[in-house]
């Protein structure tokens, strides 16, 4: 297509990408918002937890929880910002990343949760496998790294390039 034609194509896909972003706007308001709920509902157990007789193994399982949850949904917000900076074109690397936190998340979790009565046959599986899931999302983290520096920087048609203030 010439660059002063503009067909009904055209129309369409502008008409795409602005839903495109329209989604991506309200993902990231309804993340934003997870992530205040998170905040408040982390305050309100640590409150409670310090009202309470002291428990400090409770305090910390809880804080972590949240606190792992709460990095998941900024990294979760984050990857959305990217798409609507660069026009939906997503990085598979911090979905690898929310996946790791996620699988560390939940190892610690069954771990504090299994210590006392620590059984092999349902725990043991699953933390098993949580750990070659983390393994493997390290492995592709790493290799998708690698292979990004590898690869030559796009040249940037400066014609194309619209300037705004």
């Amino acid at each position: 297509m010439r660059a002063g034609k503009r067909g009904p194509l055209t129309h369409v896909l502008r008409a795409i990408e602005l839903g495109e972003d329209a989604l991506h706007i309200v993902v990231s308001i309804l993340l934003g918002a997870l992530g205040v709920a998170l905040i408040t509902d982390t305050v309100r157990r640590v409150a409670v937890v310090l009202a309470g007789p002291y428990n400090l193994p409770a305090l910390v399982l809880g804080v972590l929880e949240e606190a792992l949850l709460l990095f998941i949904v900024g990294e979760l917000l984050h990857t959305v910002a990217i798409a609507l900076r660069h026009r939906g074109a997503l990085d598979p690397e911090p979905f690898l990343v929310v996946g790791i936190v996620a699988g560390i998340r939940r190892v610690l979790i069954v771990t504090a949760e299994a210590e006392p009565s620590f059984r092999w046959n349902p725990q043991g599986v699953e933390l098993l496998i949580l750990m070659a899931l983390i393994l493997v999302m390290t492995v592709a983290t790493f290799v998708w790294r690698r292979a990004s520096r590898a690869l030559p920087e796009p040249v940037v048609d400066s014609s194309k390039v619209t300037h705004t203030r």
